[in-house]
């Protein structure tokens, strides 16, 4: 992984963690919350995709659909597991 890849997929998992946030809102406990689900997410599916062979939207050393997806996977799954009430 090069240095520039390593950015990039940084630039778009915090654009994808301030998007959500944007989007379903809260303070800025929600906002950190948010960006280090989303950067996790992405490297988890980057990692996932590169040792599994698994090629989707692949952009040089980086396994850009599938860092996408587990990043949005982490963002709705930590959201949802944030709003649902214990009995």
């Amino acid at each position: 992984m090069t240095l520039p890849s390593f950015v990039l997929g940084a630039t778009i998992a915090t654009f994808l963690g301030a998007a959500f946030h944007l989007w379903r809102g809260g303070g800025l406990g929600r906002l950190l919350l948010y960006m280090l689900l989303a950067w996790v997410g992405f490297w988890v599916g980057h990692w996932l995709a590169s040792n599994l062979g698994w090629d989707l939207f692949r952009f040089g050393p980086l396994f850009l659909g599938f860092g996408i997806l587990g990043s949005l996977g982490a963002l709705f799954g930590g959201h949802w597991l944030l709003i649902v009430q214990p009995r």
